[in-house]
């Protein structure tokens, strides 16, 4: 057996060609987000609005008033804060329930559920313990489950999904301590040995991890003889030898959740549970979290819902200057904003949902969309909230509930929902990310005319490909039916929502006009434009979620369901938004992007050092920025606790 290769060190472009390679290359179906970055406003795609089977709906009605039934009995959410664990009890009921399998086919045993009702009861659950909700969606949405159900073989799913569906919790480990968003630098190896492969390396926020028994392992095969080598994917039963959770994390928020640091040493692994070849396991994590990001917008759900009830009963039952404080407009505009936001939220989750169930649709921009909004505006939810309550807002449900009020956890539900703009890709990554996809028809015709390593037959040739494009694309971003005043007339019930559906269409086109001049303007340097390219997504994020709010309003009304208040609501959130988007659009070319970066140059160099003189600093002096990862056999405490 050959050594572990040392820790891989590569150059900014080298690290962009493993994330290039690892992309979904092909658009085998359509898309309504790339379409609407494109300029071209597919509303066929989304309305009208995709709905589930009967027999679908009924499985689904039929668990969640099971799971009700059991949060509303067995779970005491302000006890997991307090403790900052999930009982035990509390886990083995959830098993009995079925809810570790509900995204599993029913002939492994699980009660195959499908997007749209595993995020109702992601949004159940999680209203009553965030803590769980993570607890049971890092389990089906990105731990062993979905990878297996994508691309395991027969014989691992044989093997594995019918423990995960009733007793087995998994996990998901990728990031590293000196490894995040960049996984062309992943350390942890796998050397091939015989029959097994041989795993070393350090795994850091392996959420489950502490009672995780099943574990989906991204490891860096070397490139030898008969191995093509490259990040793997591997199923890891986590009481073979040499595996050890060093550390269970705390965090400011989600206190309950059994996150670690793992350590493997000479983690000896059939290839038999290797998931798909070799160099294939980031294009694997990338797919999977296509949809598996979308249990973060079902946790945003649930918390904008309660956020909206905490907030009308507070303000109706507090009073200033002579009436209830929600009919002053400053604390007012705030409960429209939640209202109309959760409405949208919802809208967004469900149809995306519902589109990932029909797999009629491409939605890897939409999942990617939702759950970037979902936690921008899921935070900003929570945070309205707190500044209703005022100072009791600030103050923690166990200080309210010992002087004789009511429990109200603001400040935790704030703290619980702050991880969500980091984890499962962070804003700053999923900007990145969605940018790409969007400018994706772009490079495909002119990528080689930007590209320095290209010869120039090469650069001729996609100068053609980019003439005949653009000559056929850019005349049909002048005019289009938003300009038209009766079109989409079916959505003027009462209120009238067809003049948002008509911006939508003349923003898309704009949208695209713009990301076609910042093209022209920057050309190779695009990509390092990342301002410019997150507003860009930010307005695409909010034409998508202004689509969904308004086919979600028609779809209610059609059906009977609140329809007149869902138009109302759908009505407020797209004025809202429009005002978001225009101001976005006005910070594509007026901005201070140019002179952020030379004051980051200035605080970099210490030029501006002096202003952080007259504090004292209370963290660790001897602490070092970024733990050692250096493979080897553990120094610590197995912190690992298998829930039986």
């Amino acid at each position: 057996m050959s050594a572990a290769p040392p820790k891989p060190t590569v150059t900014e472009r080298e690290a962009r060609q493993v994330a290039e390679a690892a992309r979904q290359q092909e658009w085998r179906k359509p898309s309504f987000a790339k379409e609407l970055f494109l300029g071209r406003f597919r509303l066929d795609l989304i309305h009208p609005h995709p709905m589930p089977t009967d027999e679908a709906t009924q499985r689904g009605e039929e668990f969640l008033a099971k799971l009700r039934d059991f949060v509303e009995t067995k779970v005491d959410g302000a006890r997991i804060e307090r403790e900052a664990r999930i009982p035990d009890d509390v886990v083995d009921g959830l098993k009995e329930l079925g809810a570790f399998g509900m995204k599993i086919d029913t002939k492994y045993g699980g009660l195959g559920l499908g997007q749209v009702y595993y995020n109702k009861a992601l949004t159940l659950v999680g209203s009553a313990s965030p803590a769980i909700g993570v607890l049971l969606s890092a389990h089906q949405s990105i731990g062993v489950p979905q990878p297996l159900k994508l691309f395991g073989s027969p014989e691992q799913k044989e093997r594995f999904l019918p423990r995960c569906a009733r007793t087995d919790i998994s996990a998901f480990l990728l990031t590293e301590p000196d490894v995040g968003s960049d996984p062309a630098r992943l350390a942890t190896t796998a050397v091939p040995d015989g029959d097994d492969y041989v795993l070393d390396g350090v795994k850091l926020w392996t959420t489950n991890g502490v009672v995780a028994d099943l574990l989906v392992v991204m490891a860096r095969v070397p490139k030898s003889e008969g191995h093509k080598g490259g990040i793997t994917a591997f199923v890891v039963e986590t009481n073979s030898p040499g595996i050890t959770v060093e550390n269970r994390n705390a965090f400011m928020g989600l206190r309950g959740i059994e996150n670690g640091v793992t350590r493997f040493h000479q983690v000896r692994v059939p290839a038999a549970h290797r998931i798909g070849p070799e160099g294939a396991g980031l294009k694997i994590a990338l797919t999977t979290l296509n949809t598996g990001r979308l249990s973060l917008p079902a946790s945003c759900v649930a918390a904008g819902k309660w956020c909206l009830k905490i907030a009308r009963e507070w303000s109706a039952a507090r009073e200033q200057w002579g009436k209830p404080i929600a009919y002053h407009e400053a604390v007012g505009s705030k409960i429209s904003f939640i209202a109309a936001t959760t409405f949208a939220l919802e809208a967004v989750t469900d149809l995306a949902s519902q589109m990932a169930d029909e797999d009629r649709n491409d939605i890897r921009i939409e999942g990617a969309l939702a759950k970037l909004y979902a936690s921008e505006m899921g935070w900003l939810i929570a945070d309205e909230l707190v500044q209703i309550r005022g100072g009791r807002g600030f103050e923690t449900a166990d200080s309210l509930r010992a002087r004789g009020e009511r429990g109200v956890p603001a400040e935790q539900v704030l703290r619980d929902l702050r991880i969500n703009r980091i984890f499962e890709g962070s804003t700053e990554i999923m900007h990145l990310l969605i940018a790409r996809e969007a400018v994706d028809a772009h490079l495909s015709v002119a990528g080689d005319l930007i590209d320095p390593d290209k010869s120039l037959q090469d650069k001729a040739k996609a100068g053609a490909n980019a003439g005949v494009f653009y000559a056929k694309w850019l005349p049909k971003l002048i005019a289009g039916q938003g300009q038209l005043p009766y079109t989409y007339s079916e959505f003027k019930q009462g209120v009238d929502l067809s003049g948002h559906l008509r911006y939508v269409e003349r923003a898309a086109r704009k949208l695209a006009r713009s990301t076609f001049y910042g093209m022209s303007r920057w050309q190779g340097r695009m990509e390092t434009k990342q301002g410019f390219l997150g507003r860009i997504v930010d307005i695409g994020a909010e034409l998508f979620a202004m689509s969904a709010a308004c086919v979600r309003a028609e779809h209610l009304r059609a059906r009977g369901e609140h329809g007149r208040e869902a138009y109302q609501l759908a009505d407020a959130f797209c004025r809202q938004s429009r005002l978001r988007v225009e101001e976005l659009f006005g910070r594509l070319w007026s901005n201070t992007d140019d002179l952020d970066r030379k004051v980051v140059k200035g605080v970099m160099s210490g030029t501006y050092e002096w202003l952080e003189q007259g504090i004292v600093d209370p963290s660790d002096d001897g602490g070092v920025w970024i733990a050692d990862a250096t493979p080897g056999p553990s120094t610590h405490e197995n912190v690992h606790r298998p829930i039986r």
